[in-house]
């Protein structure tokens, strides 16, 4: 089952000095309901494979699995569960070729076309982040699609588990879900949260299309 809400990193959480007291809060948080990404484009990959080491225990505990995005080796080298590749990333097949079996992989797809190449070398991708949605700092060059996105990356590969993402909150998951979105990735509205912990709540309670303030006591 690919959850429903993916966390997301970037370098600039990555050198808050309190990254790992945040991201386990948020881990624990998100228990059996998250997956969590570590990505870093700038950062080293002996960075990255340290924080997926402090980060790994945890996870594995509250069943929350723990991606790499883009550096496989660092991904193998952790021992962590599964990679997340871009345009720039090996090929989908090289990734199933080196990763354990089992291992998640999600893609990236800006486009029907971009989703259509993932699979064309055979077997499809567990999930994709389709995007960006919204409009979004992380792509400040890149145009938002909208949620129309997902239904035209949905015609083309109708069974894939689409991930909108993009300048995403609480308030737009509904507009994501009611294009066919199976659930929602954040970089932002995590970490620029006052408490990431409570962002993630609330971002599953919008994916699941549950109210604000349910099971809340």
């Amino acid at each position: 089952m690919i959850p429903r809400v993916h966390v997301v990193t970037d370098d600039r959480v990555l050198a808050r000095p309190d990254f790992p007291e945040a991201a386990a809060a948020v881990i624990a948080a998100g228990a059996g309901r998250i997956a969590f990404h570590l990505r870093g484009p700038r950062s080293g990959g002996r960075r990255l494979e340290e924080f997926a080491g402090l980060l790994l225990p945890p996870a594995r505990a509250a069943g929350v699995p723990l991606l790499l995005n883009d550096r496989i080796d660092v991904a193998l080298a952790a021992r962590a569960d599964g990679v997340h590749l871009g345009l720039r990333s090996l090929p989908l097949s090289h990734a199933r070729w080196l990763l354990p079996a089992g291992a998640l992989v999600g893609c990236s797809v800006h486009g029907a076309g971009e989703a259509e190449a993932w699979g064309a070398e055979g077997g499809a991708p567990d999930f994709l982040f389709t995007g960006p949605i919204f409009p979004t700092r992380s792509h400040p060059g890149a145009k938002a699609a909208g949620p129309g996105l997902i239904a035209a990356v949905g015609a083309v590969r109708p069974r894939a588990a689409q991930i909108g993402i993009g300048g995403v909150t609480p308030d737009r998951a509904a507009a994501l879900r009611n294009a066919g979105a199976h659930g929602v990735a954040a970089i932002r509205a995590v970490w620029e949260a006052g408490d990431p912990a409570r962002a993630v709540a609330a971002l599953l309670r919008a994916a699941a299309g549950t109210r604000p303030g349910a099971g809340e006591g």
